[in-house]
């Protein structure tokens, strides 16, 4: 399954919400992001000539990259913590 469950997102809301009304911080963005490429990846594992879906993909990453370099400008504290407990930039 390439998208991301209700469940799977709502888990992912309270993971990372400052708050308990906290729905769409930076961080919340850039996790349910992170969640639909690493969905994407596996999906590309067996579906290797899916262009359409590949593209959706860049886009994905791009508006990643995009919320991440705002995060680090807006709060380098809470940008260092996201990449570390998402385990992405190498």
């Amino acid at each position: 399954m390439m998208s991301i469950t209700k469940e799977n997102k709502k888990n992912l809301i309270n993971d990372f919400a400052k708050n308990e009304k906290d729905t769409g911080s930076t961080s919340i963005q850039i996790a349910i992001i992170s969640e639909r490429i690493k969905n994407l990846t596996e999906h590309f594992k067996s579906h290797n000539k899916d262009n359409h879906s590949k593209r959706g993909l860049v886009a994905l990453v791009n508006k990643r990259k995009k919320l991440l370099n705002y995060l680090s400008k807006k709060n380098e504290d809470e940008y260092q913590e996201l990449i570390k407990r998402l385990n992405i930039r190498g």
